[in-house]
C-alpha cells in the first residue's frame, strides 16, 4: 500500500510538472526550459539530501548518471512534442510507451505481480491508450509530435529501469547522478547547436516550477520503487496524464471527450485493482 500511494502521489506531481513544462516551452526554447528546470531540480534534490541521507555508491551514482542521460533525452523530446502538438494527446502517448519497457523489464527479470494486479497493469495501460484518443480532426496530434512523444517515452522508460537498478540503500544519491549528467547532456547540446538558454521574458518562474515538481516525483518514484515492484510502481506512475489533462481543461480549454473520461475512469480502476492484490 505504501508503495502504492507514493507512486500515485507521484503520478499526480509528475502531471502538473508536465504542464508547466508545455506552458513554459511555448514561450521559451525548448533546451532554455529543459536546462534551466533541471538546474532547479538539482537544487530542490542537493536541499533534501541531509534529510533523506543515503549510503554513497559509485555503482550506484553510475546508475543515475546513466537514467539522467536517458531522461534528459526523453526530456527534451517531450517538451518539443508538447510544444508542436496537443498536450492532450502528446501526454498520454508517452505516458503508455514509458509504462510497458519497464513492466516488460520488470516481468523479464523475475517480477510475479498477483493476478488482480496484473489485471490492473493491463487496465492502465489500455486507460493511457484510451485517453491519448482526441476524436475531432481540430484536436488531432501531429505525425512529428506523436513520433517525438513514442521517442520520448522510451527516454522515460529507460530513466526509470535505470533508476530502479540501484540499491535501496543510496538514497537519493541516485537522482543526484541523475541529474548532473542530464545538465551536462543539455548544456553540450545548448553548445553544439548555438542555443541561447536565456528564458523569455516572465518565464522563469514557470520553468523553476516545471523543474522542482519533476524533481519531487522523481523522489517519490524512487521512494514507491524501494517499496514495490518496478512493474506495478511504473505503470501507476504512468498514469500522471489524468491531472495533465485537467490542467489542460480548466486553464487551456482544452476539451475532455467522452472516450477519455472512460480512459480516466479504466485508470481508477487500475489503481484499485493494484491496490488490493
Amino acid at each position: 500500500m505504501t508503495a502504492v500511494i507514493l507512486a500515485t502521489a507521484c503520478a499526480l506531481v509528475y502531471g502538473t510538472a508536465d504542464f508547466f513544462g508545455g506552458l513554459a516551452t511555448r514561450r521559451s526554447r525548448v533546451l532554455a526550459v529543459v536546462a534551466l528546470s533541471q538546474v532547479a531540480g538539482l537544487a530542490l534534490i542537493l536541499a533534501l539530501l541531509p534529510l533523506l541521507p543515503g549510503r554513497f555508491g559509485g555503482e550506484d551514482v553510475l546508475w543515475g548518471l546513466a537514467a539522467g542521460v536517458s531522461g534528459a533525452a526523453g526530456l527534451v523530446l517531450f517538451y518539443r512534442a508538447l510544444a508542436t502538438g496537443v498536450m492532450s494527446v502528446v501526454a498520454p502517448t508517452t505516458a503508455v510507451t514509458s509504462a510497458a519497457l519497464p513492466v516488460v523489464f520488470g516481468l523479464a527479470t523475475g517480477e510475479r505481480p498477483p493476478f488482480w494486479a496484473l489485471v490492473g497493469v493491463v487496465l492502465a495501460l489500455g486507460s493511457v491508450l484510451l485517453v491519448s484518443q482526441s476524436p475531432g480532426g481540430g484536436e488531432s496530434a501531429s505525425a512529428g509530435s506523436v513520433l517525438a512523444a513514442l521517442a520520448a517515452g522510451a527516454g522515460f522508460g529507460g530513466f526509470f529501469i535505470l533508476l530502479a537498478l540501484a540499491q535501496k540503500e543510496a538514497g537519493l544519491w541516485p537522482l543526484v547522478g541523475a541529474r548532473l549528467s542530464s545538465i551536462s547532456v543539455v548544456l553540450l547540446l545548448a553548445l553544439a547547436t548555438r542555443r541561447a538558454l536565456r528564458p523569455s521574458p516572465g518565464g522563469l518562474r514557470v520553468i523553476v516550477a516545471a523543474g522542482t515538481l519533476d524533481m519531487a516525483a522523481n523522489v517519490l518514484y524512487l521512494l514507491a520503487k524501494q517499496h514495490g515492484l518496478l512493474s506495478l510502481v511504473a505503470v501507476l506512475v504512468s498514469l500522471y496524464p489524468a491531472s495533465t489533462l485537467v490542467l489542460a481543461r480548466q486553464v487551456l480549454g482544452e476539451r475532455l471527450h467522452a472516450v477519455q473520461l472512460a480512459g480516466v475512469a479504466c485508470a481508477l480502476g487500475a489503481v484499485a485493482l493494484i491496490a488490493v492484490a
